[in-house]
């Protein structure tokens, strides 16, 4: 599967909106927006990320939308985020999705935070270099309680 990385489109949107309300793959992510439901706030963030100095690109497998990936936050404190359709989990797709966009953006470190049972997302995390170097708790939305979850950083 030919994995790619390219500028957000305004015709994404409504995909990123379905795949955010997908129950099983936000109680996977598990800190997520409060109403996922919710459009405006939707739109609102999207259309505040897409005008920031944020690193904010669609993932394309094979030329379908499959999910979204980016870096954000103040430098020295970089974060990554992605969000892959769950009909495409196990497929690697998050994994070279995040290897391209680490790729795109060189500076280091870069910070992750995932839950601590969320598997998947942790080897995606460590199949691209980020390392884990501390847990927390937070509140998880999808989840409606405080959960675990592990900072992993991408040095080198």
């Amino acid at each position: 599967m030919n994995v790619e990385l390219r500028e957000v489109h305004d015709s994404d949107l409504p995909v990123f909106y379905r795949h955010m309300n997908d129950p099983e793959a936000l109680h996977m992510a598990a800190f997520t927006p409060e109403d996922p439901s919710d459009r405006d706030t939707f739109d609102a963030h999207w259309a505040r990320i897409r005008s920031s100095a944020d690193v904010v690109r669609t993932v394309l497998a094979d030329g379908d939308v499959v999910g979204s990936a980016a870096v954000y936050g103040v430098a020295g404190e970089r974060e990554v985020t992605y969000w892959i359709d769950r009909a495409y989990w196990g497929k690697g797709i998050a994994t070279a999705a995040l290897r391209a966009l680490v790729t795109e953006v060189p500076e280091r470190p870069l910070y992750a935070r995932a839950a601590t049972d969320n598997a998947g997302s942790l080897r995606v995390l460590e199949k691209c270099g980020f390392r884990a170097v501390a847990s927390a708790r937070g509140y998880a939305n999808a989840r409606g309680a405080e959960i675990d979850e592990t900072v992993l950083t991408l040095v080198g």
